[in-house]
């Protein structure tokens, strides 16, 4: 019994270390989503910053109507990202589940492993006291016959 619990203590311990590894995974591309977002953000900011500086400047039609459309393909990417990182948001939200799941499971594993442990020390510890007992009725009996022979 303790070789299976042993072998389930070890593949629940992969499988924890499997979903932390996900987990971290998940985190990175989290957060290189975050920063592209930011990125197409600023990019948008700056360019809008540049372009209304020139608000005075007299502009053809076909530059304004490129430029209107330049921006709205900048804030469609960033609509777009800004799903990509809530889709990744709650990918590592469900990550962080299995991972608290994972630990739980080695956490039981682990306890479970200590109360058989305890319950075999218990065990021995009795077998041990018996043992002593016994081995000291003994002595006992036999210094008492002693003590009736010398008598007698």
């Amino acid at each position: 019994m303790s070789d299976t619990l042993s072998v389930a203590l070890e593949l629940a311990t992969r499988q924890r270390d499997a979903a932390s590894k996900v987990l971290q995974a998940l985190l990175a591309a989290q957060r290189a989503a975050r920063a592209r977002l930011g990125q197409l953000q600023d990019y948008a900011r700056d360019t809008e910053s540049r372009w209304g500086m020139q608000a005075g400047a007299r502009l053809p039609p076909e530059v304004l109507y490129h430029h209107d459309r330049f921006i709205e393909r900048l804030d469609e990417a960033a609509r777009i990202q800004a799903g990509l990182l809530s889709a990744q948001s709650e990918h590592v939200a469900s990550a962080r589940g299995a991972l608290r799941a994972a630990q739980l499971r080695l956490a039981s594993l682990r306890q479970l492993m200590q109360r058989r442990s305890d319950a075999m020390a218990q065990q021995q510890r009795r077998r041990d006291q018996q043992q002593t007992d016994e081995w000291s009725a003994l002595r006992y009996r036999d210094a008492r016959r002693g003590f009736q022979e010398q008598e007698h």
